[in-house]
């Protein structure tokens, strides 16, 4: 007997398995936050992945899916999405509107689907292209001490490397995600300590790793194994199995999670600017991905 499915045409068992993700993800930029205070971006970045490959790689066979896509995945994942991320919350955005920012992963998705699939750029998308850069812009019109325009536009980078990430993953096809994301994480290692020692210092590595306290290493352990082998495989589990206009909406919960776990432990303030900031990046977001089924419908 199949699944019982839930209005959004995902069985309630993968619903509730994505609004986990979301919930972890958007957590995330809090314990993301913590951990920055005693490892440098790109140090912690290759903490996260090199625990997420070792020593799970010992147990899990390398999944039947080329090197080459398995390296692609990695590097835009590991190197592009947490490298870029890890930077700009080293004092360039706050948690709440990195988890926001971050979000415009979707519209990117999908123009990315347009362009390998030849559609036309349909008015709807237009228009929730303008309501999200509408509200990016409120965003940098409010830049201060706590987050300013590199910040914006290294998240918006890390937001492109995730985007494409997903397109790599898809086109993996229905592998063992689990395995497939922990030896993917093999081939951000290099190029994120590579990077590290060039621009960090091996002086602030060796005195960061020295003298980290043990909550700093269980953020770099939550990292590993929640947010990189469950968030991730789940979420790829999920895009192998299911359309992206079914999975790609929950999304949009990320910043829910994200701000309101930021304000409650963090006590980030929550101005009007970016309550009008959220509605109207998420507004974009909800018509790009919501629109082709409203007009679906009333078109019945």
């Amino acid at each position: 007997m199949s699944a019982p499915h839930s209005s959004a045409g995902l069985p309630r068992l993968h619903l509730l398995a994505a609004v986990l993700v979301m919930a972890v993800w958007g957590s995330n930029f809090v314990i993301i936050r913590i951990a920055l205070d005693s490892f440098p971006p790109l140090l912690l970045a290759a903490l996260r992945y090199t625990f997420a490959f070792f020593p799970a790689a010992l147990f899990l066979p390398r999944p039947k899916v080329a090197w080459r896509n398995l390296a692609t995945y990695g590097v835009l994942i590991g190197g592009g999405q947490f490298g870029l991320l890890f930077i700009a919350m080293k004092g360039h955005i706050t948690p709440g509107l990195a988890s926001l920012v971050v979000q415009t992963q979707v519209i990117f998705t999908i123009l990315f689907s347009l362009i390998l699939h030849k559609e036309r750029v349909r008015l709807f998308q237009i228009v929730a292209l303008a309501l999200a850069l509408a509200g990016l812009s409120v965003i940098l019109t409010h830049t201060d001490g706590h987050t300013s325009p590199l910040g914006i536009a290294l998240v918006i980078g890390a937001a492109i490397s995730w985007s494409s990430g997903n397109m790599v993953s898809r086109a993996a096809g229905q592998i063992n995600m689990l395995s497939y994301v922990v030896w993917a994480s093999l081939f951000a290692i290099p190029p994120l300590f590579a990077l590290a020692f060039a621009t960090e210092g091996a002086d602030a590595i060796v005195s960061s790793l020295a003298h980290a306290p043990l909550s700093a290493w269980a953020a770099v352990g939550w990292q590993s194994v929640g947010n990189t082998m469950f968030g991730y495989a789940m979420w790829g589990w999920l895009l192998s199995r299911h359309p992206s206009a079914q999975v790609a909406p929950l999304a949009l919960l990320v910043p829910v999670f994200g701000m309101l776990s930021s304000t409650l432990i963090l006590a980030e303030p929550m101005q009007v600017w970016k309550i009008m900031a959220a509605a109207l990046v998420m507004g974009g977001l909800i018509l790009s991905i919501l629109w082709p089924r409203v007009a679906q419908r009333l078109a019945r």
